[in-house]
């Protein structure tokens, strides 16, 4: 089991000088990845902030931590513009990049700006947009027309430092969610509940059903990673070596202001891994 943060970019988490504040602190305790909600939160009144620059400035003020989106509703996004941002970041970060995507939970972040709500439409958005992300981070020519994107014999340079590309880890607990993530390098495991407690929603013998039907439709028999958010209390590492128990080799810490406001929650991430606390 590897130990990260996840952070929401919303409310007292908007500001990229709060997540540097906490990354700082993080890697000093030895947590070893730094994850980031990718949110328009700003569409039902909560401040939010960028998860890009977040990263940025994180990525410039650390040398250890992984880095990455969890998770980045894709079809908002434009594949080509997510691929150049992504190869800027993996070269600043010296090769710590990993990306989070998914379908996006809040429609509203779609809509209010004239963009499709349909989750089918999105999905297929995302799946599609994933399919030319892959192409650009390998550097080759890329050619595709389809549904919803056209990319004609463009080649993405430079490339990242990561080969083949950056890791691709797939957020979700549908079915279909469960089909992609298998499809793709890792799965961020929705596991803690979201109706406004700081409390688990999903058990470790509910995640390792999943997982296992994750590895029911994986047919690569490359390195598969599966974070679980969560959490826990310093120097008690029983909840997520439960989680590990049950696949997870990533527990990733949750903040947020449900959970306590930045100055509070900087005690937890000092306090270090559950493990090692």
């Amino acid at each position: 089991m590897r130990y990260g943060i996840v952070t929401a970019n919303l409310g007292g988490y908007a500001d990229p000088r709060v997540a540097v504040d906490l990354a700082r602190a993080a890697e000093a305790a030895g947590w070893e990845a730094f994850f980031v909600w990718d949110h328009l939160g700003f569409v039902r009144g909560a401040p939010s902030g960028d998860p890009w620059v977040i990263l940025s400035a994180v990525a410039a003020s650390t040398t250890h931590l992984k880095l990455g989106l969890a998770v980045t509703p894709l079809a908002r996004r434009r594949p080509q513009v997510v691929a150049n941002a992504l190869t800027s970041l993996d070269l600043l970060s010296d090769g710590r990049v990993v990306f989070g995507a998914g379908l996006g939970g809040v429609p509203e972040e779609f809509t209010a700006f004239g963009e499709p709500g349909e989750a089918k439409k999105r999905a297929d958005m995302l799946d599609e947009g994933l399919t030319i992300l892959d192409g650009l981070l390998s550097g080759e020519p890329v050619t595709h027309r389809g549904q919803h994107y056209s990319v004609e014999g463009v080649s993405l340079t430079p490339r990242p430092i990561q080969r083949p590309r950056v890791p691709i880890w797939i957020g979700g607990e549908s079915a279909p969610a469960l089909r992609r993530a298998a499809r793709w390098d890792g799965w961020l495991a929705p596991a803690t509940s979201h109706d406004g407690t700081a409390t688990m929603a999903k058990s470790p013998e509910r995640i390792a059903e999943m997982v296992a039907e994750i590895r029911r439709h994986r047919t690569a028999d490359t390195p598969f990673e599966v974070a679980i958010d969560g959490y826990s209390e310093a120097g008690d590492p029983a909840l997520p070596r439960a989680y590990g128990a049950a696949g997870a080799t990533w527990w990733l810490e949750s903040i947020h202001d449900v959970r306590g406001q930045p100055d509070e929650m900087m005690a937890r991430v000092k306090a270090g891994r559950p493990e090692s606390a």
